[in-house]
């Protein structure tokens, strides 16, 4: 079992603006791209079947509580979010707090909004390094998000990541809980085991 090696670019001597970003990937639909805030342009292909189901099912709990609770809005893996630091990234599935949404224009609204939502979700798959998704989720935590999930199929381990606080590693956990930041948000982790 490999791990995704995810090409990378430096483009920092390119001077690569927001429009341009925004632009290039709209230009290229099938690839995901994120920039790092050392200007680093990361290309991501298409994820595999079963990390999609199982992204579609994070994405659908995670969409139906959102809906429902209505204190917030639920984004998928297709989202890009401009970072505090500048780094444009596209977690696996996110949420953001109706007044921080609200307060956004309708073009930041548009385009990747300038803002770390308030909670994250990546899934690693087969090939994703799990360091490389551990340092974005440290990126995340530095930048405002307030509760983020590392879910790691192969293993059924979860990392919760929490402001000041240590890495958490669940080993196989019955169900998940979203703290004060989603409260009432429950996800059972063995429903994408």
């Amino acid at each position: 079992m490999g791990e995704r090696q995810d090409s990378a670019f430096c483009v920092q001597s390119v001077d690569l603006t927001d429009e341009q970003f925004y632009q290039l990937c709209r230009d290229n639909p099938e690839l995901r791209f994120e920039l790092t805030a050392q200007r680093e342009l990361l290309i991501e292909s298409p994820t595999g079947s079963k990390t999609g189901w199982r992204n579609s099912k994070i994405n659908q709990r995670l969409a139906n509580w959102a809906e429902e609770n209505g204190s917030g809005i639920a984004f998928d893996s297709s989202t890009g979010f401009t970072l505090p630091n500048g780094a444009k990234r596209s977690p696996d599935a996110a949420w953001v707090r109706r007044e921080v949404w609200e307060a956004l224009t309708d073009e930041q609204q548009e385009e990747f909004a300038p803002l770390c939502p308030a909670f994250v979700i990546e899934l690693r798959s087969s090939k994703d390094s799990l360091s490389g998704l551990q340092e974005k989720m440290k990126e995340y935590i530095e930048n405002g998000a307030e509760l983020g999930w590392l879910f790691d199929p192969s293993k059924k381990h979860v990392y919760i990541y929490r402001p000041n606080q240590r890495v958490e590693r669940l080993e196989n956990p019955s169900a998940l809980r979203g703290d004060t930041v989603l409260q009432g948000f429950v996800f059972v982790p063995n429903e994408i085991w």
